[in-house]
């Protein structure tokens, strides 16, 4: 890589993290905008990894920048902050030899049209440099700088798993995996494996989902085989147990709430051979688009419309559900790992008016049951919270509603309601699920 495109890559990740953390927008939002700029492979990899993980470990790099600094930065100089941090990221987890690391940053600054802080950036570098043991180890003292999460998700999920706190901190700053599942209405999932090697794809079946397949190296899964005739979908194993729960029957009336991107609603159709009354419903329209995009790659078909979970009157035609999947609107906090940037959206103050849009939603969605009919009630959080609590209540409240205990190979059992996958296990991202029956007495 040259050194004009290096430079334009630092550039670019730059412009991506204050987007992020100063213009508050998402980074799936952000990520495909700025890596649509670059043609080369290398460059968009080298810029995706310095988003990612400038993010991730925003919290400790910002920690040992402040020990850098005289005086803290006016917030009108975020730019330049962010790209100390950037710079520091590269020294501590990147393979950029330091001086490289240092030059090129320093370099930036022209970009900015801030000549006066020159000076301070390659200072603060070159400090780092000097006393980079002793500065990691003071700021490391504090836990929540050390594993890079905001004071206030630290001491919730050390609250609600102390004996496995640290492991989901480590596991939200690792680099996710990318799974696969395979559509078994195209071949078995041994013909895809036996198909993906054969490319030298190096790739695994995952041992927790009957479709699933681990690929043990990064690459573009747009580029291998069968992906543009929807031999697989791109789906955590975490993800993958959601139809496998609700297990669809040909011939079942189905609502998949909250739907899009469209995941588990192919997932719940692959199962049951395509023939399923299914109804998928998304609130946002520009979603909506790619639920019917993925769709339409598998070759499978549903009723899909934009429609609020919580407003059943504008969408349902009073013909009672037989199984309803509710993947609930929620922290995301069991994804931190692939989206970094939640750790810096997501505040203490959002979580109650999440609990209650679920709890909201899920009063709304049970009378849309049929009597004996099931609920799977599914949330990509670790926070009790929107899990076992958020059940536990519900079923206190509704006399009609028994859980029906989920029996696995993973996650957690709790004293609680449901079953909990943490960050990590076996791979997979962070879910919750539970499953709920509607009695008939």
């Amino acid at each position: 890589m040259n050194g004009k495109n290096e430079i334009n890559s630092r550039y670019v990740a730059l412009k991506m993290c204050l987007s992020v953390i100063d213009g508050g927008r998402s980074l799936s939002q952000v990520m495909p905008e700025g890596l649509a700029q670059f043609q080369d492979a290398r460059n968009r990899s080298f810029t995706q990894n310095l988003v990612l993980g400038t993010l991730r470990w925003q919290l400790r790099l910002q920690a040992i920048c402040d020990q850098l600094l005289k005086k803290k930065l006016k917030a009108k100089d975020e730019d330049i902050n962010q790209l100390i941090l950037l710079g520091l990221y590269q020294i501590l987890y990147m393979e950029t030899p330091d001086h490289a690391a240092v030059s090129e940053t320093v370099a930036l600054v022209s970009k900015l049209k801030k000549p006066w802080a020159k000076g301070l950036v390659n200072g603060v570098l070159r400090n780092f440099l000097r006393d980079r043991e002793a500065l990691c180890a003071e700021v490391d003292l504090k836990p929540s700088y050390a594993y890079s999460h905001p004071q206030w998700f630290f001491k919730t999920i050390r609250k609600a798993y102390p004996q496995d706190w640290q492991q989901i901190l480590s596991a939200n700053n690792e680099i996710a995996p990318i799974t696969l599942r395979n559509n078994r209405l195209q071949q078995s999932r041994d013909e895809l494996l036996e198909s993906l090697n054969k490319e030298d794809q190096l790739a695994e079946a995952h041992p927790q989902c009957t479709q699933g397949i681990r690929l043990l190296q990064s690459m573009d899964i747009t580029g291998l085989p069968g992906f543009t005739e929807g031999a697989f979908s791109v789906q955590d194993g975490a993800a993958q147990q959601a139809a496998e729960l609700l297990q669809p029957i040909p011939g079942e009336r189905l609502l998949d709430a909250c739907a899009a991107p469209g995941g588990k609603t192919a997932h719940l159709l692959e199962l049951a051979d395509g023939d399923l009354d299914l109804l998928a419903i998304e609130k946002e329209p520009e979603r909506l688009d790619r639920l019917a995009e993925n769709l339409h790659r598998l070759g499978l078909e549903c009723d899909y419309r934009v429609g609020d979970a919580a407003a059943p009157g504008d969408w349902w035609n009073h013909t009672p559900f037989d199984k309803i999947l509710l993947d609930a609107p929620c922290s995301a906090t069991g994804i931190i790992r692939r989206r970094p940037d939640i750790k810096w959206h997501r505040t203490e103050e959002d979580i109650s008016a999440l609990c209650n849009l679920q709890a909201q939603i899920l009063e709304t969605l049970w009378t849309t049951l049929k009597p004996g009919g099931r609920l799977l009630y599914a949330t990509c959080s670790v926070l009790p919270q929107e899990n076992g609590l958020q059940m536990q209540r519900f079923l206190q409240e509704n006399r009609d509603a028994r859980e029906v205990p989920i029996t696995a190979e993973w996650g957690l059992q709790q004293p609680l309601p449901g079953r909990q996958i943490l960050p990590g296990d076996s791979g997979m991202d962070g879910f919750y699920y539970c499953l709920l029956e509607k009695t008939t007495g």
